[in-house]
């Protein structure tokens, strides 16, 4: 019987989404999540949780300032959010006004920076910019963080600061790797000191992971595009782990999609990770067969999500229902400026 939106439904009260984050960086609370029940911990505790030889595999992407206000020429506020930058002067953008505007569209965007629609690509709007500021720098002075729907205020300069990781280093993202946020130096150095090997990816995470799912036959659904990067350092990493009997541990779902999209099939003698830059429309549901990653660090996603499909399908449906229940019962903190959940990879 096929999975519907309705298998991934919970209730969840309001009060429980995370409107800013912890005091500090890894002040969060963790849920680890193992086939055979659940224990709360902190994520003070991750090294605790975690063995000389694992190898934690990070997403190196850094937030744009991507949102941008205006106007269109003939009237009426715009709101633009660029979805990736294209060229020097153009991008593919979310625009969000009262009537969907058509290609030749002039747009006044705030702060005298004049922009015109070139057509569509989906659900995305081809546009370019005028004048001689390249699209990154005319994002960095103009545009604001783009923080996600569900986070309610205006993004202010601790948002610029928390909603980032500490080892961002890659321009691109419109959206944080969230699972991320909870990493600071002190962890990320006592983790390294006890053993635990880092390697790092990267994927530029777009407005589309915040899109809803529109199918109830999730056969149906079409993911967004995700460009990625995956270093042959990486590589050799995820081979030297396996062979000495360490787990891979994906930091985040686009840690997992990236290294999942590039898995290779070496028949029948396990597999291997393909080096260098791919594109990733990856839809992970129940039944997935997982290749790469044994175990996960992520935080609590949205109901009828696609992330959540893709924590069913590794961690088991009845495994995440119950993590779930027991999240909202215990008034952990959820989404992206929310609580974190370590979550082992279920073999049966």
């Amino acid at each position: 019987m096929p999975l519907t939106l309705d298998d991934f439904e919970f209730e969840l009260p309001e009060r429980l989404i995370a409107q800013s984050p912890a005091p500090v960086r890894g002040a969060s609370r963790l849920l680890r999540v193992l086939p055979a029940g659940l224990e709360d911990r902190q994520f003070a505790d991750l090294p605790l949780l975690l063995h000389a030889g694992d190898l934690l595999v990070f997403n190196d992407t850094r937030v744009i300032k991507a949102r941008l206000q205006g106007a269109k020429a003939s009237g009426g506020r715009i709101e633009v959010l660029i979805e990736r930058v294209t060229g020097e002067y153009e991008a593919l953008a979310q625009i969000r006004a009262s009537k969907s505007p058509r290609a030749g569209t002039k747009l006044l965007i705030d702060h005298g920076v004049d922009a015109e629609v070139l057509g569509r690509e989906d659900d995305l709007y081809r546009i370019r910019f005028a004048g001689d500021i390249p699209v990154p720098e005319l994002l960095e002075r103009h545009g604001r963080v783009p923080l996600p729907p569900y986070v309610t205020h205006e993004a202010t300069a601790e948002d610029e600061t928390r909603y980032q990781t500490v080892y961002a280093r890659q321009p691109g993202a419109v959206a944080a790797p969230t699972a991320g946020l909870h990493f600071d130096e002190a962890m990320l150095a006592r983790l390294q000191s006890q053993g635990v090997n880092l390697a790092w990816l990267t994927l530029h995470v777009g407005a589309g992971t915040f899109q809803p799912v529109r199918v109830e036959n999730l056969e149906n659904h079409r993911m967004h595009l995700e460009h990625y990067e995956i270093p042959e350092a990486t590589r050799l990493a995820i081979l030297k782990t396996r062979l000495e009997g360490g787990r891979v541990i994906a930091v985040g779902t686009t840690s997992m999609r990236a290294l999942e999209s590039a898995a290779i099939d070496k028949g029948g003698q396990g597999f291997d990770v393909r080096a260098g830059v791919g594109e990733t429309r990856l839809f992970i549901l129940p039944g997935y067969p997982f290749r790469v990653v044994d175990a996960l660090i992520t935080n609590f996603h949205l109901p009828r999500s696609t992330l959540l499909m893709l924590v069913s399908a590794f961690a088991g449906t009845a495994v995440i229902r119950r993590a779930y229940a027991h999240a909202v019962q215990n008034e952990y903190r959820f989404f992206s400026y929310g609580d974190a959940m370590l979550i082992d990879r279920n073999r049966e």
